[in-house]
């Protein structure tokens, strides 16, 4: 997906550039500055609107919902909203290879719990021959899942391939000769109703009722995957990202996750 202006804020002043969309109220007469930041599905969003709650006096947070996990960072990098909470720092590192940005991570939020799924099979040793498995296709979240895959012993990576970056054709060995299918993210769901097992992340299995804890045939969780606050450079150290960042590492927030059956990452 190319970057593209939004009509929204295609005629924003400079100065509001600055912060991309973020005003003061209506009237000026707070001068309440509004720091919109986009988020997707549950708990991401939940954690927005836990930090709105308690953002400290001369400042309001405006979720921006989204649908896919491409839009956020688009509309970050046109400076048309002034932070996103959708992704880990190797999905976005991916997005600004691949388009020329330059976000940057200010605070991770909470941790992700990664797991391998299935209708019909109690564990991954039971994949049969030609097994047909379902992974992301963007390249951190492919990365992780074939080295789960690797950890469990069901294929053999390169021996070249870093950690969690391996790809497709990094694999050396498939003695099972598993099927293995790429999908976007928004497919996992779909999936999980037609492979022997899928590649799940918490937010979309928890849609299907589905827990790591108590589901997951194979579980995995790494700090380099904790899904974080990102900005532009210009505007990290900002006093609204600061006001944002004290508000999303508040204990309010923190509750919220917890009761969520999310773990913080602060």
């Amino acid at each position: 997906m190319k970057l593209r202006s939004i009509a929204a804020c295609a005629a924003a002043s400079l100065v509001l550039l600055a912060t991309g969309c973020s005003a003061s109220s209506a009237d000026g007469a707070d001068d309440v500055v509004t720091i919109k930041v986009a988020a997707t599905v549950t708990p991401m969003s939940d954690a927005v609107e836990a930090a709105a709650e308690v953002i400290e006096d001369g400042y309001r947070v405006e979720l921006v919902p989204v649908s896919d996990y491409v839009q956020p960072n688009v509309l970050l990098q046109n400076r048309e909203i002034d932070a996103n909470l959708v992704q880990f720092p190797p999905f976005m590192e991916e997005f600004n290879d691949k388009n020329g940005a330059d976000l940057v991570a200010v605070q991770p939020v909470y941790k992700t719990v990664v797991a391998f799924y299935s209708k019909t099979l109690g564990s991954l040793e039971e994949l049969e021959d030609g097994a047909s498995v379902v992974i992301p296709n963007d390249k951190a979240n492919a990365g992780r899942a074939l080295q789960m895959l690797a950890d469990e012993g069901l294929i053999t990576l390169d021996s070249e391939a870093e950690r969690f970056n391996a790809k497709v054709d990094d694999i050396t060995e498939n003695p099972r000769d598993l099927a293995i299918t790429q999908v976007d993210l928004l497919q996992l769901n779909t999936a999980y109703d037609e492979a022997d097992a899928v590649f799940n992340l918490p937010s979309f299995a928890r849609q299907l009722g589905l827990t790591p804890e108590d589901d997951g045939l194979a579980v995995e969780q790494d700090e380099q995957f904790e899904v974080t606050l990102a900005a532009v450079p210009e505007n990290a150290d900002s006093p609204e990202i600061k006001a944002l960042v004290a508000a999303l590492t508040s204990d309010h927030v923190r509750d919220t996750l917890t009761d969520l059956g999310v773990p913080p990452a602060f």
